[in-house]
């Protein structure tokens, strides 16, 4: 699954019009101003780059869910605009109005292109506007992973007609660290996969049940796992109807000698809030008013130990009710099994990421993607667009 597209750093920007598309679709409160500003601080590397080797720079993102066609308050790049300069130490122009050129911009210097889901046909990749947007540059880069799962204008049209087209820095580190993990992992690859629904990765599940040596789930996909092995789960949130699945991903793995772990304790409560009391138990007593969430010690114990003889982790979310103390254990153990493992690992998802920079181990991951939906995608074995769009482009 090696992935061939054209790199940023491998392309002379000098003195050319270098279109970017960021993700720079950032948190905001009430009064517009940023609350987190991680995405921004990420696009810079590419960005400078492009300024520093002399080219005259236009960027472009999407924020939150605009109607295509106006502009409102809380759809605007203005802040961003601002924050921007802030982090590049120069000004930074906000253009309206674009996509028919009309502006203009300097070697070194960067403009803003106001929020392109406002414009009309972003979202269903119209061709027209597309090559409008092409027109205005020289090359076209990719920088937002976060979006590469959706065919739009600016992730996959212009790539089609721009001149030239080729992946930043961020996007870049995402195809090769993906790729890594994917295309010819170092063995055993450990898979993590947690969450509430097995209807929600139902898809991964079997997706990595086709090349993973060891299939770990939590949370709620675990409690289905749990049902289809004969095991009662007294009021633990599960799906009853997608037992049969979860037979089949365990049929899957069992068929090629790999396996789905499942645990011999869980953590239990009657309720789930930060007050709730927990307690240890075997699986098989688990009470009929009980419900499961967390792996207990010993479960936690036997799956760290498989995620630190790993040559490859794929992670995607937490395996209990990690918010609450109580039931925090098997994603704090885990965790650290993979922070102190010396298997290349990569992880995605908003839970995800957020039990990494709860358990503060964001610099012991080997690649931690932005993705979201996009990392999601690429697990289930989907061709990506905007990728594809690259790919497409990856000798012209």
């Amino acid at each position: 699954m090696k992935l061939q597209v054209k790199k940023l750093a491998d392309i002379d920007v000098r003195n050319k019009k270098v279109f970017i598309r960021a993700d720079l679709n950032v948190p905001q409160d009430e009064a517009g101003n940023i609350t987190e500003d991680t995405r921004i601080r990420a696009s810079v590397p590419t960005i400078r780059h492009c300024l520093d080797q002399g080219a005259a720079v236009m960027v472009t993102s999407h924020l939150g869910r605009p109607s295509e066609g106006k502009i409102t308050p809380e759809d605007t790049l203005a802040p961003v605009a601002v924050r921007l300069g802030q982090l590049l130490g120069q000004p930074v122009k906000l253009i309206a109005n674009w996509v028919d050129g009309g502006f203009t911009v300097e070697p070194g210097q960067i403009v803003l292109l106001e929020n392109c889901r406002c414009n009309v046909g972003e979202k269903k990749d119209d061709e027209a506007l597309a090559k409008k947007m092409a027109a205005l540059c020289d090359i076209y880069v990719n920088d937002a992973f976060g979006t590469a799962h959706r065919a739009e204008a600016t992730t996959h049209g212009i790539a089609r007609f721009a001149p030239a087209a080729c992946a930043g820095f961020l996007m870049s580190a995402e195809i090769d660290a993906l790729s890594r993990a994917l295309g010819n992992p170092k063995r055993p690859l450990v898979a993590i996969v947690g969450g509430a629904k097995v209807s929600s990765k139902l898809v991964i599940l079997k997706s990595l049940a086709e090349r993973v040596d060891q299939l770990i789930v939590g949370g709620g996909i675990a409690n289905t796992f749990l049902l289809a092995s004969g095991k009662r789960i007294g009021e633990s949130l599960a799906e009853p109807d997608l037992v049969k699945e979860a037979h089949a991903v365990m049929d899957m793995m069992r068929a090629r000698g790999a396996e789905v772990p499942l645990p011999t304790d869980v953590v239990v409560a009657d309720e789930v809030s930060a007050l709730a009391r927990a307690n240890k138990v075997p699986i098989d007593e688990v009470g009929p008013h009980d419900r499961i969430l967390d792996i207990g010690p010993k479960s936690a114990a036997y799956l760290a130990n498989i995620v630190a003889n790993a040559g490859t982790i794929v992670w995607n979310g937490p395996v209990g009710v990690f918010e609450h103390p109580q039931f925090a254990g098997g994603t704090k153990m885990l965790a650290s099994a993979i922070a102190h493992s010396q298997a290349f690992s990569i992880a995605g998802g908003g839970d995800t990421l957020a039990a990494i920079a709860k358990f503060d181990i964001a610099n012991d991951v080997g690649y931690i993607s932005t993705g979201g939906g996009a990392f999601l995608e690429f697990l289930e074995g989907k061709t990506l667009p905007a990728i594809a769009a690259l790919e497409a482009r990856s000798n012209k």
